[in-house]
């Protein structure tokens, strides 16, 4: 009888132990697939950090690129008596006002002495002189005058003469011509 006991036992006990060690084989191979799993997840993770690094490179090349073609674009070059001066967009449109300023100045200088009848003559008026009415110091101050005077000049000749030659009068709002300004600043994008 003991022997039926001792091969029970040591039935039980190599059935316990294979079903141990199939246990752990089955855990042992389950834990692989997470492991493998975790991998994949792991390079799959990387992967996606790559491609958005890459987008985010992308994405910063491109902003580079549109401001520098928009700094590109708001380049202008003047050209005045023969020199080129350079300036940006604000610049360029501060003396297009340069130009306008004088022009209305000019027109109202012109109406004023040709009412009180006396000899056409822009530089005898102190806002001529000085060309300085409307001045902002973003650009130089000689730029601004010497502009403003030129749309003054204009401005005054049609003034005293009752005319628009170089400008219009668009519901009150006087403005030196399109073409006129043109030719006065020579400005060119670059």
């Amino acid at each position: 009888m003991r022997l039926f006991n001792f091969k029970k036992v040591v039935g039980i006990s190599a059935l316990g132990l294979a079903l141990i060690a199939g246990v752990s084989d089955v855990n042992a191979q389950g834990w692989g697939k997470v492991a493998k799993n975790q991998k994949q997840a792991i390079k799959q993770q990387q992967k996606i950090e790559k491609e958005r690094a890459k987008l985010q490179q992308e994405r910063l090349r491109l902003e580079r690129q549109r401001l520098q073609t928009m700094q590109t674009r708001n380049r202008y070059r003047v050209n005045r008596n023969g020199q080129w001066y350079n300036t940006d967009n604000r610049g360029a449109e501060l003396l297009r006002q340069a130009v306008n300023q004088g022009y209305r100045q000019g027109i109202a200088a012109g109406r004023a002495d040709r009412s009180r009848q006396v000899g056409m003559n822009w530089g005898g008026s102190n806002v001529y002189r000085s060309g300085t009415y409307g001045y902002q110091s973003y650009v130089d101050r000689s730029q601004y005058q010497y502009y403003f005077q030129q749309g003054f000049q204009r401005g005054y000749q049609d003034g005293y003469n009752s005319r628009y030659q170089y400008g219009t009068n668009n519901g009150g709002t006087l403005n030196i011509l399109g073409s006129i300004l043109g030719s006065i600043l020579n400005i060119q994008q670059y």
